[in-house]
């Protein structure tokens, strides 16, 4: 369940809980301030619910424009796509309308890994830089490949999660 309040920009107002858009709608319809005028402008606050999709309404940027739309990704997403969408928008700088409208065509690869040196070994052991020698594969240097592949990668935590991603 995931609950947000509404805070009135009207300092007279009082603000609400509500879980859906649904209840958002009504209650917002009902909001009026200390002298009987209807309340028209909230910040939306993330209040409880999934590490995820505390991670999606930061994304979002959740607002009363693009509410509909987040309780539509909670509902409708699978966490892996919220973490896409969390990458791709969040981090990586595309906008949300794009990503909504046609998820397929941003590519964001993403490797469930610790840190980038754990990256620069599995690159290595995929044989991404070749067939390599059992007598050389000692005196690789996978801190320096690392920091090379922290050109292209970076890193980050969503819901608790140490996240190596690439945007394309």
């Amino acid at each position: 369940m995931t609950i947000l309040f509404a805070q009135p920009y009207d300092i007279s107002a009082d603000g609400f809980y509500f879980e859906s858009f649904e209840d958002y709608q009504t209650k917002a319809a009902n909001a009026v301030n200390h002298y009987g005028e209807p309340v028209e402008e909230f910040e939306l606050q993330f209040i409880d619910g999934e590490d995820i999709d505390c991670a999606l309404a930061k994304a979002f940027g959740v607002n009363q424009a693009n509410l509909k739309q987040f309780f539509e990704a909670v509902d409708e997403l699978e966490d892996f796509e919220k973490t896409k969408l969390i990458l791709a928008v969040g981090e990586g700088g595309y906008q949300l309308e794009t990503f909504l409208s046609d998820p397929d065509s941003i590519d964001v690869e993403i490797h469930h890994l610790p840190c980038m040196r754990e990256l620069a070994e599995q690159f290595v052991e995929e044989g991404l830089f070749g067939e390599i020698p059992e007598s050389l594969q000692f005196y690789i240097d996978h801190d320096a490949i690392a920091r090379d592949l922290a050109v292209d990668y970076s890193e980050t935590v969503i819901a608790g999660e140490t996240l190596i991603y690439r945007c394309t």
